[in-house]
């Protein structure tokens, strides 16, 4: 009997490219392969990163798990993609990159987001997404008062998604998520906003088609852009922004479920079948997926088969974004204790919960969510002579966590308590940093077995693809049976009264600036 055809996983971070080969119906891992991504900063304030380079790693991946499926037996059934959000590069008619492409972290556009901010009017209401320095449309306005000529030469506006993919298939389409990270979409309409895209000074020729998260094409290879050893007609199948597919990998799309990822940066995730809009304008809302009812006679019959007997609603990942994670504690460690992380996080422990009163404001990049204030700045608060270095690593690790709480009430006031999170990323390795969560949020909190969620969410993405075109659509709660997780973190009582008297301080403090 024939083995089950693999799913891959493809995941395009900001500083890591990871494929992953994935039996579907075992969620085993059966072959992977990664490398590195380049960041170029070259002006305070700018990040960029070169298109060109981010395929040849994509091929050159593909190309070492292809060779490793093989020798496992194994085929490729389908690809899926997540990808970071937010990037931006011009490109000329033929497709060729007119520009680096900048990235999220890119913050050049702070001044125009600043009058866009204060104009926003009811543009947030629409876009679903704060307005940032991140978001593609303030870097347009960017390039039309620094760079007008490349404005108007290019012949498009990517992401680095939609270079990859039309690199794959020669098509220039973005999904519904990664659509509404530009700043220029109307998800709920699922159409570009043309206000949006005349505040940016570019056209609807110069952006992408937009599609669902499921949209499927065969892989047929196109002259030069080979993938070695990918087999013609591999279901490749867009997928979603990390965000929204690392909340599916996650396995947080049931009511009650919280998920909170900390790496350099971090975010505080819930899955809704509406999307939220807050009065100050502090949350985002992805489509994760849009269950549709109209059909196109270019759709594949997979896709087709999406839009009819499927009892799915419309899926959004809602939440906020933080600058100030696992960087925080970089910044202990490197800078203020010059000592490594172990030592560091083992002294942090020998201070009691609260800090014996000593706070931080971890705002050491500016702030996204709740502030969105690229200004802001990191301090520390009551300091006096009986606190040690010691006390200044905790505080300063508690910050980071007062932060996230602040926004998971904010989320909580739309879509209901958390009863449990979903815990991933690099601080995760901390259980020291991960029971100081369940304590200062007072509810259990679950390690995912994997920090790879972002690739497993696209391998469940492409099975809900591919299940509309057997005729038996599963639902998100269906796909998300079989994630496995790791240890349960329960909340200490006293521990958690002593942070609420804390974290009501902190608040304080966060008004006062």
């Amino acid at each position: 009997m024939p083995l089950t055809p693999l799913f891959v996983g493809v995941d395009v971070g900001t500083t890591n490219l990871k494929v992953l080969a994935i039996d579907p119906n075992t969620m085993e891992l059966v072959a992977h392969a990664a490398r590195p991504v380049d960041t170029n900063v070259p002006k305070p304030g700018y990040a960029e990163q070169n298109a060109e380079d981010i395929w040849q790693l994509l091929v050159t991946c593909m190309g070492e798990l292809t060779t490793e499926v093989s020798t496992a037996g194994r085929t490729i059934g389908a690809i899926c993609f997540s990808t970071a959000m937010h990037s931006l590069l011009a490109v000329d008619e033929s497709g060729i990159p007119l520009s680096s492409a900048l990235i999220w972290s890119d913050n050049r556009a702070s001044q125009e987001a600043a009058v866009l901010r204060k104009d926003d009017g009811d543009l947030y209401k629409t876009i679903g997404v704060p307005i940032h320095p991140m978001l593609p449309l303030c870097k347009l306005v960017w390039f039309g008062r620094h760079q007008p000529r490349l404005l108007k030469r290019a012949a498009r506006w990517l992401s680095l998604k939609e270079y990859l993919w039309w690199k794959l298939t020669g098509r220039y389409e973005i999904d519904y998520a990664m659509a509404t990270a530009t700043g220029l979409f109307d998800s709920r309409k699922a159409a570009w906003h043309r206000p949006a895209l005349k505040l940016a000074g570019i056209s609807l020729e110069q952006v992408s088609t937009p599609v669902n998260t499921t949209h499927i094409v065969p892989y047929a290879a196109l002259p030069g852009r080979a993938i070695v050893g990918l087999q013609p007609g591999t279901l490749l199948v867009i997928g979603a922004s990390d965000g929204c597919l690392a909340n599916l990998g996650a396995g947080a799309v049931q009511p009650g479920i919280t998920t909170i990822t900390i790496g350099t940066s971090g975010a505080v995730r819930r899955t809704s079948v509406r999307p939220i809009r807050d009065a100050q304008s502090r949350l985002f809302s992805y489509p994760l997926y849009k269950h549709e009812t109209v059909m196109t006679a270019e759709q594949p019959d997979a896709e087709k088969a999406a839009h009819t007997g499927s009892d799915l609603s419309d899926w959004y990942v809602v939440g906020g974004p933080t600058n100030n994670g696992a960087n925080v504690l970089e910044w202990v460690s490197e800078k203020l204790m010059k000592q490594d992380v172990p030592t560091v996080l083992a002294n942090a422990a020998t201070v009691p919960p609260g800090s014996d009163g000593l706070l931080f404001l971890p705002y050491l990049q500016g702030e996204r969510a709740p502030l969105w204030d690229a200004t802001a700045r990191g301090s520390y608060h009551y300091l006096d002579w009986q606190h040690t270095q010691a006390h200044m690593v905790r505080a300063a690790l508690e910050g980071v966590m007062f932060n996230l709480r602040q926004i998971e009430l904010l989320l909580s006031r739309h879509t209901g308590p958390t009863r449990v999170i979903h815990a991933n990323g690099g601080f995760a390795q901390s259980e020291f940093w991960v029971q100081m969560m369940a304590d200062v949020f007072g509810v259990p909190v679950r390690l995912n077995a994997s920090n790879e969620s972002g690739a497993i969410g696209a391998v469940l993405l492409a099975r809900l693809a591919l299940s509309f075109g057997h005729g038996e659509p599963v639902s998100l709660g269906d796909l998300t049976r079989q994630i496995a997780f790791g240890h349960t973190f329960q909340p200490d009582p006293e521990r958690h009264r002593v942070y609420m008297r804390s974290f009501k301080t902190f608040q304080a403090l966060i008004e006062q600036t």
